[in-house]
């Protein structure tokens, strides 16, 4: 095994993006002009469960074609997971099993495909193949529509979400306007965000004149002030016949209370939240008493690649590419970066971060993005975000549908026991 070609392991981790898969075609491409260097790129089957379970897709069975066609399609074509490795400390013999399927398979390369709790699952394999002396070199590759890993300017997978949260206000509320005067006033959409608000943020960049929805935006790193809120709506309609926001899933009370804490968490520790909008909604309705709508953004906002941001597709593929250029290039434990060289004309560069400084923090939305009163977006959130939802790169169409790709997704002949359970 000493003198054959190394392979490349690539997982997708986490909440899926409309744009995920382009930095898979991204890792894969980029490994195939490289046939010298990596022999084969396996992917994950369910994200890094796959490594664990030994269940291995050989990505080198799939066409080019359909490779490409990932830069297109939404969601994770690999499967993903929300499964967080312990600490070393508490559970040393899943990544003991990491090494052992990695050494098995002649594994040297780990693309994982993440936020911040898998840069820290990244960092955490590299230091423990240095030790168990089968050393590999872990990239970790920057996802997450919540746009907050720290040091890369932005996040791909955001920069689509944001469009379309921007484009659904913007549409909704010209419906809204138009029946005010004898139905619906208040129009209430919830989106992702459970500790930052870039997502909700991005729903303002929709108000491109006085008047203009969102008249309200909930932030998670505004305190929920209930009077404040009520006077803001009413001021609203009064004004403007009717009144449409955008609330953050992740709002909170003064106490740090969420507003719709379910009381279960998730496979992360994360707080499982119950729905902020209908909350809203009829708090609206007891206080006020208008009639409302309400909708939650949910799965819809990050699947929508038909209306992904050229912008955005851009940076996921270069970030897959970026990757495995890097590992090529001997680097270790890092993850490639987004670094924004100016705002207009919109101009950016790869760059590169340690995972240690990545890992496990989260990066919120500035106050200076908020405006004063804490309803809205500053001049200057708006110049940071206009750029990320620009361009569009809308995948062919079939039958009137987009066309997107189902990969065949072979797994390799296990070569380990199969006595691992998770």
């Amino acid at each position: 095994m000493a003198n054959e070609i190394p392979n490349a392991f690539y997982a997708q981790s986490g909440g899926v993006t409309a744009v995920i898969n382009a930095s898979a075609a991204g890792v894969i491409e980029t490994a195939r002009q490289h046939p010298d260097r990596i022999g084969k790129v396996y992917a994950g089957r369910n994200g890094i469960i796959g490594a664990l379970l030994e269940d291995l897709i050989d990505t080198s069975l799939e066409s080019d074609e359909a490779i490409a066609a990932l830069k297109h399609t939404p969601s994770g074509a690999f499967g993903s997971c929300r499964y967080k490795l312990k600490s070393l400390e508490e559970n040393k013999a899943e990544y003991e099993r990491l090494i052992e399927v990695f050494r098995a398979h002649n594994i040297r390369y780990f693309f994982y495909n993440g936020g911040g709790d898998s840069m820290d699952t990244a960092h955490k394999v590299s230091m423990l193949s240095e030790r168990m002396n089968f050393p590999i070199q872990c990239i970790g590759i920057p996802k997450t529509v919540d746009n907050d890993l720290p040091i890369t300017d932005n996040c791909p997978g955001f920069g689509s979400v944001a469009k379309y949260v921007a484009v659904s206000i913007k549409e909704a509320a010209f419906d809204v306007a138009s029946m005010a005067k004898t139905s619906t006033k208040v129009f209430v959409l919830e989106v992702m965000g459970r500790h930052a608000g870039w997502i909700a943020a991005a729903g303002g960049l929709a108000a491109e004149r006085e008047g203009d929805a969102p008249h309200v935006i909930l932030f998670p790193e505004i305190p929920f002030d209930q009077e404040a809120f009520l006077a803001r709506v009413k001021h609203a309609v009064e004004t403007w016949g009717y009144c449409a926001l955008v609330v953050s899933e992740g709002v909170r009370t003064a106490d740090g209370q969420f507003l719709s804490d379910a009381g279960t968490t998730d496979a992360f520790g994360h707080k499982q939240l119950g729905g902020v909008a209908p909350l809203i909604a009829q708090m609206v309705k007891q206080h006020l008493g208008y009639k409302y709508h309400w909708a939650v953004a949910d799965y819809l906002q990050r699947a929508a690649r038909h209306i992904a941001s050229k912008t955005d597709v851009e940076q996921a593929y270069a970030m897959g590419k970026a990757a495995v250029e890097m590992a090529l290039a001997g680097k270790n434990a890092v993850m490639p970066t987004i670094e924004r060289l100016s705002d207009a004309p919109y101009r950016w560069q790869v760059g590169e971060a340690p995972l240690s400084a990545v890992a496990n923090v989260e990066k919120k939305l500035p106050r200076d993005f908020i405006t004063a009163d804490g309803f809205g977006i500053t001049e200057k959130a708006r110049r940071y975000l206009q750029p990320l939802i620009e361009g569009e790169d809308y995948p062919p169409y079939v039958n009137g549908l987009p066309y997107y790709v189902r990969l065949k997704n072979i797994l390799v002949p296990k070569k380990l026991p199969e006595d691992f359970t998770l």
